[in-house]
Parts: C-alpha cells; structure tokens; sequence
C-alpha cells in the first residue's frame, strides 16, 4: 500500500509543480498586460483569456495536492468533538466525497471535451481549439480522484493516509499559515 501511496503522492507533487510554473506565467503575463497597458499605452486584449485560462491550469493541478495534504477547508471544530472511531467515519466521508465530486468533474470534462472537439470549437484567439484549454478539467479532476480514491481505500483498510490531520495538531502543518 506504502507503494500506492508513493506513486500517488509523486504523481500528485508533479501536478502541483505544474501549477507553480503556471503561477509563475500567470503572474509574468499580468505584470507584461499591465506594463503594456499602462506605461506604453498599447493593450494586449490576449493577456486576459490566457491568464484566465492559466489560473484553470493552476486550480486544476493544485487540487490534488492539496487532497493529499488535507489542506483543503476543513471543520476542525467538529473534528475534535468526534471520538477516534468518529473522526476516521468523517476523514472517509470526505475523502469519498471528493472523489464523488472529481468523477463528476472527469465525466463532464470528457463530455465537454469531446463536444469542443466534435464541432470544432475554437476559442478567442486564433488558432487555439476550446477543447485545448478545456482539457484542464479532465486531467484535473482525473488526477483528483486517484488521489481520494486512494485516501479512501487506505482508511477502508485502517491504514492512515500520509498527511492525515489528527486533534493533536493545534497549529496549522502549513508554514504560511503559521506566518513564519
């Protein structure tokens, strides 16, 4: 399980990584529309839909890492309120949760993919199909339901999960939300 665990995990971190680099090019973009605009007076109308189209990228591949640290909103309140046996019931109903909600993600992806595709739709700018930019969400949301699915399997088989939040952590695991 450890292997399953490790792959997921590193498939998970390439993902993020991916979502970095988009950040990085989302913020260039903006500071170059912005530059443009502003201080030589010649806007680039293109900038917008592509940094739109970066911040999808970045929302779609972060997500999986964030599932696999158990960064995403969470009730912690709620949490500490439950016994051991309760709290693993709500850490499966959330894992399982997500992964309900990325197989509806990858299922309309596809569709909406394959519909772009069919037509023939194109976006904005010239010679960029929709079904490019549009593609984020399946890989996304694919990538979002390994990792729950193997969350959840894990708990079904009383292992834990790496990164797997516990009462005793009274101060964020995250350095930025720590603010050091």
């Amino acid at each position: 399980m450890r292997g399953l665990e490790r792959a997921v995990g590193l498939v998970a971190r390439f993902a993020g990584g991916l979502g970095a680099v988009l950040t990085l090019l989302c913020v260039a973009l903006v500071g170059y529309a912005v530059g443009m605009r502003y201080l030589l007076g010649q806007p680039e109308p293109w900038t917008d839909k592509v940094a739109g189209w970066l911040v999808v990228g970045v929302v779609m591949l972060a997500a999986p890492e964030a599932q696999r640290r158990f960064e995403h909103i969470g009730v912690d309140i709620a949490r500490d309120r439950l016994g051991p046996r309760l709290v693993r019931v709500a850490h499966l109903i959330g894992t399982l949760s997500v992964a309900v909600v990325a197989g509806v993600l990858l299922h309309a992806g596809i569709e909406t993919v394959a519909f772009s595709r069919m037509v023939g739709m194109m976006t904005d700018l010239e010679g960029i199909p929709a079904w490019w930019v549009q593609a984020l969400l399946p890989v996304g949301a694919a990538l979002l339901l390994l990792v729950a699915s193997a969350q959840t399997l894990l708990l079904l088989l009383g292992r834990e999960p790496e990164y797997l939040p516990d009462s005793s952590e009274s101060v964020p695991r995250d350095p930025l939300a720590r603010a050091e």
